[in-house]
């Protein structure tokens, strides 16, 4: 979920803008993102069914897109390869994973061999013929050879645009900009939208798959963190301007802190494919499906379900770090450079801090739910 460097940019800038995707490292993200993980294993039938449908090729290449550091898709791999060897394919399989080069690569290829995370997902080295590959360029780009792809999948990556169109002056998310500025976001999602689709058209194979679960808005109008009870984003700004109304940031600083995403709804998602002269649809893209899941904030259900086990306390200290881990990027680098390390750890330290001393305070309405438009999309 470390996501996407703009196109075109000076080199200072990418590198920037690499630092605010980049999610936390040394295993950190995926050790605490378990509800990212259980929405990326809920999708193995559609993943089983994708494999079933595949036309006769020599060689199975797969490819997860913006995949981190592999530990929330892991078990998913090594449920497909395990089930193909057991039926008897012992086609090669080439797996590919896409991510930013600030992404951290070296814990993604310890996972891979077992070295960590759950060594029962340790799929490479489980099977004979299972080649796993990494690709340090964002994708929104085409990454492999013309007609080579057997299945594309990405998970909670493709929100990201490709650069950050303006900053937003009184939020930190384009859920709650201004109608000038989320129109800004709106216009640079659709760009990169057909960007990546043309980019995937290009990389399948005919009849190959690509599975999405992208965040996004549903017909409910409810998105990550927001479904009903507090609103996440509205949460990090109210607690990030506190620190601006105490003069610990400035107004730049305060300002800076835009993610760089867009929560597509259903009809943006779908738009490419409504045009039949369009160039997706000319590409061979068509979408198969489209549906949008929430998967409840496992923290959440957990204090819930302890019926009083688990303090409040407890159930904050839970629930933030699942935040902090793809977040924290974007408040650190929101940051004056001529700040020490120490100053700005003390920063971040003190507005995720905040945060969870609210939640303690009044657990209430607090969670972490994911909102998912989940699609199938084949090359015809």
């Amino acid at each position: 979920m470390t996501k996407q460097s703009p196109s075109g940019s000076d080199n200072s800038s990418q590198l920037n803008m690499q630092a605010v995707l980049s999610m936390r490292d040394s295993g950190y993200y995926s050790q605490r993102t378990a509800g990212a993980k259980h929405a990326i294993d809920n999708t193995l039938p559609l993943m089983q069914q994708a494999l079933a449908a595949l036309p006769d090729a020599d060689t199975l290449r797969f490819a997860d897109f913006g995949a981190a550091d592999g530990g929330t898709s892991a078990a998913l791999w090594s449920h497909l390869v395990a089930g193909l060897r057991a039926s008897g394919d012992n086609r090669p399989i080439e797996i590919l994973y896409t991510d930013l080069p600030s992404n951290d690569f070296s814990t993604l290829f310890r996972t891979m061999q077992g070295m960590e995370g759950n060594p029962d997902d340790a799929y490479q080295s489980q099977h004979k013929d299972v080649f796993v590959h990494g690709c340090g360029t964002g994708f929104h780009r085409q990454l492999m050879a013309n007609n080579s792809l057997s299945i594309g999948f990405s998970a909670t990556a493709m929100h990201y645009v490709s650069q950050k169109p303006c900053e937003i002056k009184d939020h930190v998310h384009m859920v709650g900009a201004s109608a000038p500025e989320r129109a800004a976001f709106a216009a640079q999602a659709a760009s990169d939208w057909e960007a990546i689709l043309l980019a995937r058209a290009a990389e399948m194979r005919t009849g190959g798959r690509f599975i999405i679960l992208n965040f996004g808005i549903d017909e409910q109008g409810r998105y990550l963190g927001h479904t009903g009870g507090q609103s996440m984003f509205d949460q990090f700004t109210a607690h990030w301007r506190a620190h601006l109304e105490a003069g610990t940031i400035t107004s730049e600083e305060f300002e800076r802190a835009t993610f760089v995403q867009h929560y597509r709804t259903v009809d943006e998602f779908t738009a490419p494919f409504d045009d039949a002269n369009g160039a997706v649809r000319q590409a061979g893209l068509k979408l198969n499906n489209i549906r949008t899941h929430l998967t409840p904030c496992p923290y959440r259900k957990a204090f819930l379900d302890s019926h009083g086990a688990m303090s409040s306390a407890e159930f904050a200290a839970s629930l933030i770090p699942t935040m902090r881990s793809w977040s924290e990027t974007v408040f650190s680098s929101a940051l004056n450079s001529h700040r020490s390390h120490e100053e700005k750890a003390a920063i971040i330290d003190a507005f995720y801090g905040s945060y969870e001393a609210e939640v303690a305070a009044n657990p209430d309405g607090h969670a972490m739910d994911y909102i998912h438009a989940i699609m199938e999309i084949e090359k015809r």
